[in-house]
C-alpha cells in the first residue's frame, strides 16, 4: 500500500498523482513539486489517499514541499515575465515576416525555460526566430505548434450554453466527435449551432452518445408498421428523448397522432412491405399512474395539435379604416341673391366683423 495525492498546475484543466513524501495535503493547498522539467508550482485537487499494491502505478514524483509566500512571489513574478515575452515574441514574429498566431508564453517556475505556444495553417521555419529569442532572454527557447482545440482551452471562454468551456474545467483528453452524432440525435447540421469556440464540433456531443443509441435501438424506426391503441399505421417521427412516435393511421392518413412506445407493438421495423404480417388487435392505451388523492387523474398522451381548447371568443368586428384622401364634398347651391354675399365671423374682441 503507498499513499498518492492528485495535483493541478495552473492554467491546467489535468489532474497529476504526486507522492505526498510523508507530507499531510488537504484540497486546496498549493505545492511544490518536482518534474522532469523541473520545479513547478500546483495546486492539490486530491488530498492523501491509499491505493492497493495491485494497482497499476507508475513511479510517481514526490511533493517537495508546501508553497510559501516568497513561492507565491516568485509565481507572479513569472506571470508578469510571461505578458513581457508576449509581447516580444509578437514583435519578433513580425519582423521576421512569419505566418504564425502567438498564443501563449509559458514560463517555468525557475524561469529558465521559456515556451512559445502557436497555431499555424502548415509547418514554419523558425530556427532564426529561436535564436533571436534566446539572445533578447538568455534562456532555453522551445516553440511548441498546437491545434485550434489546444488554442481553445488555453484562451478559455464561454460555450453557447452559458457555461466556462469543458477543455478548460474537466476535459483531460479530446474526444473524437463526428457529424453522425449530431444526425443521431437529431440536432441541426447548421455549422454554428454545432460549432464550438474553436470552430470544430462541440465535445460536449460525446456526452449523451451512448443513450441515444441505446435509446434507437429499442424504439422502431421511422415507416415502420405498428399497432396503436387507434389501429395500424405507419412511424413518420421519432422522439427518442421522451420515446414517443407519430404515426400517420391507416383510417386517417392525413393527421398523425401521439404515441408512447410502451402503448404500441411492432411489426416490422423500417421499410418494407405488409404482405404475411398478421395485425394483433390493437393494445391498451397507456394510463399515467398517479397517487391516491392526486387531484388530476390518469390522463392519456394527446398530439398537441388534437389537445381541445377552449371555444375562442368571437372576434369583434374592426372598423374599416377611412381613406386618408377624403372625397370632397360639393358645397350646398345658395340662391343667387347670398352668392356674392362675404361671411361674417367675430373677431378676437369678440366683435362682428363683415368682410
Amino acid at each position: 500500500m503507498s499513499e498518492i495525492i492528485s495535483v493541478r498546475f495552473p492554467n491546467g484543466s489535468r489532474n497529476y498523482d504526486f507522492d505526498p513524501g510523508g507530507l499531510r495535503i488537504r484540497i486546496g493547498q498549493e505545492v511544490i513539486v518536482e518534474t522532469t522539467q523541473g520545479l513547478e508550482f500546483a495546486i492539490c485537487t486530491r488530498g492523501n489517499r491509499t491505493i492497493l499494491e495491485g494497482e497499476d502505478v507508475r513511479p510517481l514524483s514526490t511533493v517537495i514541499r508546501l508553497a510559501t509566500d516568497e513561492d507565491r512571489r516568485v509565481l507572479d513574478w513569472n506571470r508578469r515575465r510571461e505578458r513581457e515575452a508576449f509581447r516580444i515574441g509578437e514583435e519578433r514574429i513580425a519582423a521576421h515576416g512569419l505566418e504564425m498566431k502567438l498564443v501563449r508564453v509559458s514560463i517555468s517556475f525557475e524561469g529558465n525555460k521559456l515556451i512559445f505556444f502557436f497555431t499555424a495553417d502548415g509547418r514554419v521555419d523558425f530556427r532564426a526566430l529561436v535564436r533571436d529569442l534566446a539572445s533578447v532572454f538568455h534562456s532555453r527557447i522551445e516553440l511548441r505548434q498546437i491545434g485550434v482545440r489546444d488554442e481553445a482551452r488555453m484562451i478559455g471562454g464561454l460555450g453557447i450554453c452559458g457555461r466556462p468551456l469543458c477543455c478548460c474545467q474537466f476535459l483531460t483528453n479530446f474526444l473524437p466527435v463526428s457529424i453522425k452524432m449530431a444526425k443521431t440525435q437529431n440536432l441541426s447540421l447548421n455549422p454554428t449551432k454545432i460549432s464550438g469556440a474553436c470552430g470544430r464540433l462541440m465535445c460536449c456531443l460525446k456526452y449523451e452518445q451512448f443513450a441515444y443509441e441505446e435509446a434507437a435501438r429499442r424504439l422502431p424506426k421511422a415507416e415502420s408498421f405498428v399497432q396503436t391503441p387507434d389501429g395500424p399505421g405507419n412511424v413518420k417521427s421519432v422522439d427518442l428523448l421522451r420515446e414517443t412516435v407519430r404515426v400517420s393511421l391507416d383510417s386517417d392518413p392525413e393527421h398523425l397522432k401521439l404515441y408512447r412506445c410502451s402503448e404500441i407493438l411492432l411489426l416490422r421495423n423500417g421499410k418494407g412491405t405488409r404482405n404475411g404480417i398478421h395485425v394483433p388487435p390493437p393494445p391498451p392505451r397507456y394510463v399515467e399512474e398517479r397517487p391516491e388523492g392526486d387531484a388530476f387523474p390518469g390522463r392519456e398522451l394527446h398530439c398537441p395539435e388534437e389537445t381541445p381548447t377552449r371555444n375562442p371568443r368571437p372576434a369583434r368586428p374592426r372598423k374599416q379604416a377611412e381613406p386618408r384622401n377624403k372625397p370632397v364634398k360639393a358645397a350646398p347651391e345658395q340662391p343667387e341673391g347670398k352668392r356674392n354675399r362675404k361671411p361674417w365671423y367675430r373677431n378676437r374682441k369678440g366683435r362682428p366683423n363683415n368682410r
